[in-house]
């Protein structure tokens, strides 16, 4: 090996930083793409990326941190703008296309989602923030509890009311939640 090449890095860094940031990682990708299995994907993609060109991380310029999370968010980008760039193939006359699609259920998820939303946004502030922060943000109780600069037992409370609300601003009888 020449005085001028990188090492290549050690399975076990890869291991160490993916521990370290894969929940933020696809908590932002989920967000961005909403689909679960194109944000795992993405991820995937990322710290794949990251372990093969580890060399041009610059501390510098950030944390490796902000790093995996700006490649993450420039993949889901690049994601939805694929998805946007798909040509549409015409449809020949007189043919029609099956359609694949169970309209029940994706109305049903819709008016689900938009439920969910709009009970979330009617959560108090602090509900609001610790149940983002470990939905969407993947964090842990405790990690949630060290950056808010609160008790874990805060945020445990905090998570649980505002769920307890949630659950109730959408109707889910609590024997539901027991039965399952």
């Amino acid at each position: 090996m020449t005085g001028s090449r990188i090492p290549a890095p050690e399975l076990a860094d890869l291991e160490a930083l993916y521990d370290a940031h894969h929940r933020q990682a696809i908590g932002l990708a989920y967000r961005m793409l909403g689909d679960l299995g194109d944000a795992e994907e993405v991820v995937q993609e990322v710290f794949l990326s990251a372990w093969r060109s580890g060399h041009t991380y610059d501390p510098s310029r950030g944390s490796t941190h902000t790093w995996i999370l700006s490649m993450v968010r420039n993949r889901s980008i690049d994601l939805l703008r694929a998805r946007r760039r798909r040509p549409v193939q015409p449809l020949v006359e007189g043919v029609d296309v099956p359609d694949t699609a169970d309209v029940t259920s994706q109305a049903v998820s819709n008016v689900d989602a938009q439920s969910a939303y709009e009970a979330l946004k009617a959560l108090p502030p602090e509900q609001k923030q610790v149940i983002e922060l470990a939905y969407f943000g993947g964090l842990s109780h405790s990690e949630i509890a060290t950056q808010l600069a609160a008790p874990i037992g805060t945020v445990k409370g905090r998570i649980r009311l505002g769920l307890d609300r949630l659950r109730v601003a959408m109707g889910v009888p609590q024997d539901a939640l027991s039965a399952s």
